[in-house]
């Protein structure tokens, strides 16, 4: 069904409704992009910090033991 079929079946109100669905749809997925790329940059950050944390005290740990 194409958009004219559709604008002429349930008028023009009901084809609005839909375009300003779509529309709020795309808005909001695309104003939460930054926020999905602050966490993977903060996701990336806190696990070299873990990784460097747990290199650190293993290696400090194994001097201990020896």
């Amino acid at each position: 069904m194409s958009a004219s079929d559709v604008l002429h079946r349930f008028g023009t109100w009901a084809f609005l409704r839909f375009v300003l669905a779509l529309l709020t749809f795309l808005v909001l997925h695309l104003a939460r992009l930054p926020f999905v790329l602050v966490a993977r940059l903060l996701e990336a950050g806190m696990s070299r910090v873990d990784k460097s944390v747990v290199f650190a005290v293993s290696r400090h740990s194994r001097k201990e033991a020896s």
